[in-house]
């Protein structure tokens, strides 16, 4: 369904063609003539799209501009600039405010609804990406209530995730696509008995041997799908409980057989998991866990991957993230 646009220019007939032209494409218009009333109206009508005109009297385009994107209820609807002026000067100061795109006038109708059409289409795109986020994120908080870990292990975790990857030259978005995957990584827990799964003893054989199909659960709840999010998280899900030497599971792969994003996740899932106060166990001090985790370079972990996490500017980050984020 078209989204709601908020028109603003102190002209009436300029308002009028605006309507004209939305209302007949099927889009739905508020108006304001004047910045005060445009800053009112966006924060009470919360539009998908704004037009803003530049030359208004008192304040203008470019001061309401700055001023919808440093209000948090505003800040992220996307600013159209409608103007007469056809100086770089003036296009450049308005990105630099903070709009999005820029449409000279007179307007034209074909160019009008291009330009909105184009702009709304990247804001359900926004929509869906931040809805798939959500969706992977509620179910890696699902897992934890089957499970004796907290959420700021999930928040931990995915943070210490990113700073690897980045450390280890991998591209912001790659990075950013790995921090928001991660906390799927043990959503197969929920299909693992209670009685196993919350057990303070030692698992007997069998029982073991069920608790290490939670990766192979996790991959099917997530599916397999073409949405880059939900393949990295069911890679993540299927493979993090890997080891470098072969002897993990579920698959037995080893050394670079096992995804990269397994092999971060794997090294940032254990590192928390020792350094956190569990009912079963007091939390390792950083300088042990980090101890073990150099131990088993080579035989649990990636050894370079290894040995960038302990470098000593990556390592300050991670402990920035662990004091950020105490258990209770």
């Amino acid at each position: 369904m078209p989204g709601l646009i908020l028109v603003v220019d102190d002209v009436a007939t300029n308002l009028t063609l605006c309507k004209k032209i939305l209302t007949q494409a099927g889009y739905k218009t508020c108006f304001a003539q004047s910045g005060a009333e445009a800053l009112e109206r966006a924060k009470a009508e919360q539009p998908q799209l704004i037009l803003l005109d530049i030359m208004m009297p008192g304040m203008d385009g470019y001061q309401v501009c700055r001023l919808l994107k440093n209000d948090r209820k505003t800040r992220d609807i996307p600013v159209i600039f409608l103007t007469a002026r056809e100086d770089e000067t003036d296009e450049t100061q308005g990105f630099a405010a903070g709009a999005v795109d820029y449409i000279l006038k007179p307007v034209s109708a074909a160019r009008l609804l291009a330009r909105v059409r184009n702009q709304l289409n990247l804001v359900r795109l926004d929509q869906l990406e931040k809805t798939q986020r959500l969706i992977v994120e509620k179910l890696g908080r699902a897992a934890e209530y089957k499970d004796n870990e907290t959420g700021f292990h999930v928040i931990r975790m995915s943070h210490y995730c990113r700073i690897l990857a980045l450390a280890a030259g991998l591209p912001v978005c790659q990075a950013d696509l790995l921090y928001h995957a991660a906390p799927m990584h043990d959503v197969g827990k929920i299909g693992t008995p209670d009685y196993i799964l919350l057990k303070q003893d030692k698992l007997t054989a069998d029982e073991w041997e069920v608790m290490k199909q939670h990766p192979v659960i996790g991959a099917d709840i997530i599916g397999d799908h073409d949405i880059p999010l939900l393949q990295a998280a069911r890679e993540i899900a299927l493979t993090h409980h890997e080891r470098w030497d072969g002897s993990g599971y579920p698959l037995g792969i080893k050394g670079k057989d096992i995804p990269l994003f397994g092999r971060i996740v794997a090294i940032a899932d254990v590192f928390d998991a020792l350094a956190s106060r569990r009912p079963y166990k007091p939390g390792w001090s950083l300088k042990d866990t980090c101890e073990r985790i150099r131990r088993d370079a080579g035989s649990h972990f990636d050894p370079e991957l290894v040995d960038i996490f302990l470098q000593p500017d990556t390592f300050r980050k991670i402990e920035a993230i662990y004091t950020q984020w105490p258990e209770e």
